[in-house]
């Protein structure tokens, strides 16, 4: 879809914000494990017009040629597994785990895990059969996937944010007149702010209408403490393979 969009094979689409890591790797800092403080963080750093967003924003612009129109909320990470419950990251050491971008394997790595790549739709399928040991997914995915039938915990780490994102060709975006491009800005804006606010305040919501199907874990401040601690090398072999850019998305988020 980004390369669709960007050479203008279609006008506009929506995809998985990673998606975009090959060509701005910087995107992937909504990944990076516990980088945002507390929810309040992440939606101040997540916001339209924030330091963050116009880094990663104007990027995305010029390397893909692909406008961001808006940042779609999709929920916070949690981790899925049979037997006994995911506390610490002891308890994903040696184990195999899905991951879908980069950055969420050197997460893995640094939990002592083995990371495998794999899309949403096959997880099913996969947790099923046992291919991987444990998966990684947000809430939502748990409900309309029904994986709380081949899961038996549900390990509330949110420990980074999943973000999917709409683009439109700007070329095609610019060949409008000023009042269709307003009318289109001013709709993303009001979608952005709708589908945030819906997701993350339905979080709590979900989690509950799957609490007789699943084992809800949520962690303590002392079992959080140590996974803050063990994946804390990744923020800087992130800086160090995405380049300036990424640091200054970095100072942007930490800034606010």
């Amino acid at each position: 879809m980004p390369e669709a969009v960007g050479s203008g094979a279609i006008e506009a689409g929506s995809a998985f914000l990673g998606r975009f890591a090959g060509s701005v790797p910087a995107v992937e800092i909504v990944n990076l494990p516990f980088f945002f403080r507390d929810e309040a963080h992440l939606r101040a750093a997540a916001a339209n017009g924030s330091p963050m967003r116009e880094i990663l924003d104007k990027a995305v612009l010029e390397e893909t040629g692909a406008r961001v129109l808006w940042w779609q909320a999709y929920g916070r990470n949690i981790y899925l597994n049979n037997g006994d419950p995911i506390r610490t990251p002891e308890d994903i050491k040696g184990q195999k785990v899905r991951t879908y971008g980069k950055v969420l394997g050197w997460t893995v790595e640094a939990l002592g895990g083995a990371p495998t790549l794999m899309s949403g739709s096959k997880q099913f399928l996969a947790y099923q059969q046992g291919a991987v040991d444990v998966g990684m997914t947000g809430t939502s995915g748990v409900t309309s996937r029904k994986l709380y039938e081949v899961m038996e915990n549900m390990t509330l780490s949110y420990d980074f944010a999943i973000e999917f994102v709409a683009v439109i060709n700007n070329d095609f975006f610019e060949s409008l007149s000023e009042e269709n491009q307003k009318i289109i800005l001013d709709a993303a804006a009001v979608v952005e702010k709708q589908l945030r606010e819906e997701v993350y305040s339905g979080e709590d919501a979900l989690v509950e209408s799957v609490a007789d199907k699943i084992n809800v874990i949520r962690l303590s401040d002392e079992e959080r403490a140590k996974w803050v601690e063990a994946t804390a090398s990744v923020q800087d072999r992130f800086v160090e393979a995405a380049g300036p850019v990424a640091q200054q998305a970095i100072d942007a988020a930490k800034g606010m």
